[in-house]
């Protein structure tokens, strides 16, 4: 198997390639997963310094995991959401309750003209405002199915929940967040009628 042949290179494969000590597979992995547990964690905890230091622990727990890695158990991916959410959900039960939104930087946009980047970024803080009011069993759910475009029955392996109740945590975050949201149709720019 070549790494120059880095996207027909299998996860688990790539992951076995490291283990027997590939700097060049540690590299490939690196650049293939650092970016989808970054961005998980961002959504789950709206703090980029916080996410990138997910980011890190979670790179990092894979790499010692790496040589005791168990091929068809679960897929690597399924692994990296399921350890992203559980340290972020840590690091949230730390901030304790009513942790202020605010606090949270401004995610940086470049579409171009400054009235495009304001409103997207309305609309942004809008949605981390109204996915932080959502208990953190049912945000999970909906970040995982509906920003991360995760099928049910991977997200039910995932949190560990059977896909009906996948389902329902995602029905149910769903009617919050357009209630939540339907309020502020006009104010971010959604045409209303």
């Amino acid at each position: 198997m070549a790494l120059d042949d880095s996207e027909e290179i299998g996860d688990e494969a790539l992951l076995a390639l490291f283990a027997a000590g590939d700097a060049r597979a540690a590299a490939l992995l690196t650049r293939r997963f650092t970016p989808l547990v970054l961005a998980h964690a961002y959504r789950l905890l709206g703090d980029r310094a916080e996410a990138e230091d997910i980011a890190q622990e979670v790179m990092l727990k894979l790499w010692r995991v790496a040589p005791d890695w168990r091929q068809g158990e679960a897929k690597v991916t399924t692994w990296l959401y399921r350890v992203t959410a559980n340290a972020a959900t840590d690091r949230l039960r730390k901030r304790g309750p009513g942790a202020p939104l605010e606090d949270a930087p401004e995610p940086r946009d470049e579409a171009p003209g400054a009235e495009a980047r304001l409103q997207q970024a309305a609309r942004g803080d809008a949605l981390n405002a109204a996915l932080a009011e959502l208990p953190g069993r049912q945000r999970q759910a909906v970040v995982l199915r509906h920003i991360d475009g995760l099928a049910n029955p991977e997200i039910a392996e995932i949190m560990q929940l059977s896909v009906d109740a996948v389902e329902s945590l995602t029905a149910r975050g769903k009617r919050k967040l357009a209630d939540l949201l339907t309020k502020r149709q006009e104010e971010l720019g959604y045409e209303t009628g």
